[in-house]
């Protein structure tokens, strides 16, 4: 996670971005602080990134690696506003021991893209990440790579459409109309027992929500999937970060999972 101490919107790269609106600056570090708290509750170590005055987005840092076994590849964005985020990233992961990071050719932002099941990476196409960047994904990580095609500007990474709820189980929620008609079925035949999310659900960043394959920790206003969620036999909860939606993203964008 990286922290929001210098989080603004001055520039719009994705429909949830409006510069008119002002941040309360203080509130997002809350609600920020919020979340890194819970996932320290809930049994999980949390490693920080130290953020940077110049790069107002790094507290999404979901998007700047994707890491599986212990091997990171690393991120190439599509706006030049966020361009030094992936060798911020690539420098903390050298840092800290990782021997087996890649560079990537194409353009990809890390797990706002890519989600990890024990079967598949499913990777997210149409906006952001290049399709290039998933034969680069399943050659560095000799994985199956499955192409989903977005068609929803207001969601223009895969972890707004979709979420692994249970990585072990091959279990994840989706908004299928995020999704082109090609997608939808490919997900149907994968996924037959996924959990489906509502249009009012996706809108208010449902699907931007992180599960450690027990709890699921999801934006509260996304209240719709609160009952569907426990009657699989997860626990949801609820968390504000009302103020980083203002930069398009919420639990999961602020997450990155370091699977070794």
């Amino acid at each position: 996670m990286c922290a929001p101490s210098h989080f603004r919107v001055t520039y719009s790269i994705n429909p949830w971005m409006d510069p008119s609106k002002p941040v309360d600056l203080p509130l997002a570090q809350t609600q920020w602080e919020d979340l890194r708290d819970r996932y320290r509750a809930l049994g999980h170590t949390v490693e920080l990134l130290t953020p940077r005055p110049d790069l107002p987005d790094m507290v999404f840092a979901a998007n700047g690696a994707t890491v599986i076994d212990g091997r990171v590849l690393g991120a190439l964005f599509a706006y030049r506003e966020r361009f030094a985020e992936a060798e911020a990233h690539r420098d903390w992961f050298r840092e800290h021991g990782f021997t087996e990071i890649r560079e990537p050719d194409h353009v990809n932002e890390g797990e706002g893209d890519f989600a990890v099941t024990s079967t598949y990476v499913l990777a997210g196409r149409g906006f952001r990440s290049s399709p290039l960047s998933h034969d680069e994904a399943q050659e560095f990580f000799g994985r199956p790579v499955i192409g989903l095609d977005l068609v929803d500007p207001r969601y223009y990474h895969l972890d707004t459409a979709l979420c692994v709820l249970d990585e072990a189980g091959d279990e994840i929620m989706y908004y299928p109309d995020a999704f082109s008609p090609g997608s939808r079925s490919v997900l149907a035949r994968l996924f037959p027992d996924a959990l489906i999310a509502r249009e009012a659900d996706a809108a208010a960043f449902g699907l931007n929500s992180v599960s450690d394959g027990r709890h699921v920790l999801l934006p509260q206003a996304a209240t719709g999937l609160l009952d569907p969620l426990r009657d699989r036999g997860f626990e949801p909860v609820p968390m504000d970060l009302g103020e980083l939606l203002k930069g398009g993203g919420s639990v999961k964008c602020c997450t990155q999972e370091l699977r070794g």
